[in-house]
């Protein structure tokens, strides 16, 4: 293991699934020759190895094993086969504080889970500085932790994890705790950890992270290693595998109109808020909403400064002439942050007839900083010169920014920066 930090071969996690608690319990005793459970595979045949130096991501759609993986390598789950080895001391990002006591103070904290990572009173007096500094939490940590906020605990609990000097650094979806400026020291000692030539293992839904610091990437799917590659190649496979499109079949297949004129339930490749709220007259209905990257391919996962598309389909119930499409982007707490419609744009949408079914594609740059945004649509227009709504969709789509630099406020203006010296020193 001369170059490897992190072996792993054929990694196997079963779990029993029992349908009710006695039937746990009479196989334990042994009472029944029956087999009264269902086998689940967490993880299922997984091999891949991560070298001395090097920052390696695994990403996954949620129950993929991603997380069963780091725990087992920290020793906090077994395997039920294969075989793991480390070649290096750990300090893990896992759950946050799960070594704490809570009667304890942050101090006494400090020591202990410094001591059950395996340092020594003399190399945890060597970082306290250290760790005091980065969790910044001023007095409190000569109180006891239960007096803490769940905000105080973490800063200190990643506090003691990140500034004890491992040589194989585990993350799961930790650097995103406390406040925006925590934030910042977080994901600038994650910096200084990767200038240091350390072995990070990456676990995160923020694609953004994964493409900025990791130099290889892992993509697993229901416990099963798909590929493994660079960042840019594993993320776009993890696109297509949000939306089913792996085995690269038609992305979107035409819907069929019925004429009934009977309303049809609302569809789509991507996951669609099921407490949408809306509303209209029902001269029309719209019965599919899409957002698509700049190779045309159906995501939610969004690069930023990328050209994007956003798509809707729209069957009308009756005659309607120059109907208004629109959408709007929101953020998730609700404020709305940009949009348009046709009529803005001065686009002629031409009358549509009862039975019609239009698509209207709107393109764009995506501009806004990186982050979970919420999509609502809108059909309406004027009849008779009074303004009617047909119908409108609020937050039925979802879709992620992915960015690897964010700057201030809702949006990015892209600046172009030059600096130059106009005098001596």
């Amino acid at each position: 293991m001369s170059e490897n930090a992190i072996e792993i071969s054929h990694l196997t996690k079963t779990y029993k699934l029992y349908k009710k608690p006695s039937d746990r319990l009479k196989e334990a005793l042994g009472l029944s020759r029956k087999k009264r459970y269902t086998e689940l595979n967490a993880l299922d045949d997984v091999s891949f190895s991560v070298r001395k130096g090097e920052t390696v991501g695994i990403i996954g759609t949620n129950g993929s094993g991603k997380s069963t993986i780091l725990k087992i390598i920290t020793g906090v789950l077994s395997e039920t086969s294969g075989e793991v080895k480390v070649d290096g001391r750990i300090s893990a990002l896992l759950e946050l504080g799960a070594g704490f006591n809570m009667e304890y103070t942050g101090i006494e904290n400090v020591y202990l889970n410094g001591t059950m990572i395996g340092f020594t009173r003399e190399e945890i007096d060597a970082k306290l500085a250290d760790i005091l500094d980065f969790a910044d939490i001023g007095d409190f940590v000569n109180q006891p932790c239960k007096t803490y906020s769940s905000g105080m605990f973490v800063r200190l609990a990643f506090a003691v994890a990140i500034n004890i000097d491992p040589e194989i650094l585990i993350v799961d979806e930790a650097l995103s705790v406390g406040d925006v400026f925590f934030q910042a020291k977080c994901y600038h000692k994650f910096d200084e950890f990767k200038r240091q030539g350390k072995t990070i293992l990456f676990v995160s839904h923020d694609l953004g992270s994964v493409s900025k610091y990791c130099d290889r990437v892992v993509l697993l799917n229901k416990g099963v290693k798909m590929a493994e590659g660079s960042p840019k190649e594993m993320v776009d496979l993890y696109k297509r595998l949000l939306v089913h499109l792996e085995s690269g079949e038609e992305e979107v297949k035409e819907e069929e109109t019925a004429d009934s004129g009977v309303k049809q339930p609302l569809t789509g490749p991507l996951p669609m808020n099921p407490h949408t709220l809306e509303y209209g007259e029902g001269q029309a209905e719209i019965i599919q909403v899409v957002t698509m990257d700049d190779s045309g391919q159906i995501t939610n996962a969004l690069e930023k400064f990328r050209p994007f598309a956003i798509r809707m389909r729209v069957r009308f119930l009756a005659d309607v002439e120059s109907p208004i499409y629109a959408f709007t982007v929101k953020n998730l707490q609700g404020t709305e942050l940009t949009g348009t419609n046709t009529m803005f744009e001065k686009i002629d949408t031409e009358n549509r007839r009862a039975g019609d079914v239009t698509e209207v594609t709107f393109r764009q740059n995506l501009n806004l900083q990186g982050g979970e945004y919420l999509l609502s649509f809108g059909c309406t227009g004027y009849q008779a010169g009074d303004f009617h709504v047909f119908h409108r969709l609020y937050d039925v789509l979802n879709f992620t920014c992915i960015s690897t630099k964010n700057t201030v406020g809702f949006y990015d203006m892209d600046s172009e920066i030059g600096v130059r010296t106009i005098s001596p020193r």
